[in-house]
């Protein structure tokens, strides 16, 4: 059908066609993806070639090409950024409620480092092979179908996305009216106004310039980096006096758990510190030389967030108890009361702004295992990829291993949380099916020309109210 069309156009479109496509040096390869080359940061729009992947229907005419903005420098701040929030701060009592010791708990904090690591890897192939924003959604609805990235995208912007971000920005507000309130609870009233405040802000921020959101965003990383260096810091110190029971050979791992559910849950509150590894690829259309800039970004931000970590975690053990730790509301905070005295309403500052990055980061466990299943459904497609394209070009490629022993990583965590919290999963589950009647309702079911006709205007006046750009229709949406 597009070349009788083409042939009709007049020559004046076709040459300004053909041009187009050799600037942006768009072309789709013979496995059905589009591989285009970075535009330049000043291109907005530009007709696209014809698709035939799922992933790459063109708009009828032209095509939105989002504007590349976000560099190397800005791509390392917005991962270290989105990595550093609540987690380091208050899941280390997580940890060390599963593993009992502070010598399993900094093995298990390592392991979280690798395993993130090798997921962040795998996802530097996939974003730079499938040259598309929109991470797991993208990844899953060109490997699996339409079903199920509708039913990941459902789950993620109805359940996870929503309660995450409110908790994050509740846990903000708290922490940064703490020292207003030492000796009495935050006022509930009070924490959600500076919640909702919060968000609508970074909403506000992210809406009108991608650029000012990224400069936020290296802001509070940079706040988050200090807060965690004064920790490690004063680490160092009460290391130096030799002064560190917790830390002896004799004491480190004494009262260690060594269950497998305990390991499992345990890395589960490890690498829910470590969330925000692959929101990277939610804007790969918008990093200039994605080729080059999204695996740098990665293999720079994820030793430096492991190490950091790791250092906290011990500075965390030469002053405070495991048992201590597991009573502890915010490992942080008891720590700053112990070592900055007077100043000790720093660290509940710093706890705040580090929920304020994080909450910017995730706008640009609800079931943990939910989350760990899309990314596990994302790497096991590169590998089936790798099979059944393996002519498909890959400017980054890692060796197979990595790959495989993540997804083994994967499903080994997914069973066991079935086993070790089999109701929270069952729930999970039941929320995810809860997206089969709306995909078969709202996208299978072709509606009477009233209701679509009524659908299509509301959806108009959305995109008007909120400045949004008209989405991209394949062939059969754009003849309806």
């Amino acid at each position: 059908m597009a070349e009788p069309e083409l042939k009709s156009r007049s020559s004046r479109e076709s040459v300004a066609k053909a041009a187009s496509q050799e600037k942006i040096g768009g072309d789709s390869n013979p496995d059905g993806l589009i591989l285009e080359q970075p535009a330049t940061p000043s291109t907005l729009m530009v007709p696209a070639p014809t698709a035939t992947s799922p992933t790459d229907l063109p708009a009828k005419g032209e095509k939105i090409v989002l504007k590349r903005s976000i560099t190397l420098f800005n791509g390392v701040g917005m991962i270290i950024g989105t990595i550093i929030g609540s987690g380091i701060f208050v899941t280390p009592t997580g940890v060390v409620k599963e593993t009992g010791s502070a010598g399993l708990s900094l093995i298990v904090w390592s392991a979280c480092g690798v395993i993130s690591t090798m997921g962040a890897l795998c996802y530097a192939e996939l974003g730079t092979t499938i040259t598309k924003s929109g991470g797991d959604y993208t990844y899953i609805l060109e490997v699996y179908g339409e079903l199920a990235a509708f039913l990941k995208l459902w789950v993620e912007m109805l359940i996870i996305r929503p309660s995450s971000q409110y908790v994050v920005s509740l846990v903000f507000a708290t922490y940064l009216l703490k020292p207003l309130y030492p000796n009495c609870p935050v006022p509930d009233s009070a924490a959600k106004f500076i919640a909702c405040m919060c968000l609508t802000s970074l909403t506000f921020v992210n809406c009108i310039s991608v650029r000012a959101a990224t400069k936020v965003q290296d802001l509070f990383t940079a706040s988050k980096l200090v807060a965690l260096l004064i920790i490690i810091v004063f680490g160092f110190i009460q290391i130096s006096t030799g002064d560190v029971p917790y830390l002896k050979p004799d004491k480190a791992f004494e009262g260690s758990k060594l269950g497998v559910d305990n390991i499992v849950l345990a890395l589960y509150s490890g690498l829910f510190a470590f969330g925000g590894w692959n929101y990277l690829n939610y804007v790969t259309e918008e990093m200039i030389d994605p080729e080059r800039n999204l695996p740098l970004a990665i293999i720079i931000s994820m030793p430096i967030v492991t190490v950091v970590y790791v250092l906290t975690n011990l500075a965390y053990f030469t002053t405070i108890s495991p048992e201590v730790m597991v009573e502890s509301e915010a490992v942080a905070v008891s720590f700053g009361e112990y070592h900055l005295g007077v100043m000790a309403w720093l660290i509940p500052v710093f706890v705040g702004l580090s929920c304020f990055g994080a909450v910017n980061g995730s706008l640009f466990t609800s079931a943990s295992f939910f989350t760990w299943l899309c990314v596990g459904m994302a790497i096991a497609g590169m590998i089936w990829l790798r099979f059944t394209k393996p002519d498909l070009r890959r400017p980054i490629k890692v060796y197979l291993f990595i790959p495989v022993t993540f997804v083994l990583g994967c499903v080994f965590m997914i069973v066991v949380s079935f086993w070790a919290a089999p109701f929270e999963c069952l729930v999970g589950c039941s929320i995810i099916l809860t997206g089969i009647p709306a995909y078969l309702l709202g996208y299978k079911w072709k509606k009477p020309h009233a209701v679509q006709k009524i659908l299509n205007h509301f959806t108009v006046l959305c995109q008007k109210i909120f400045m949004s750009v008209p989405e991209e229709r394949g062939p059969r949406e754009a003849d309806e």
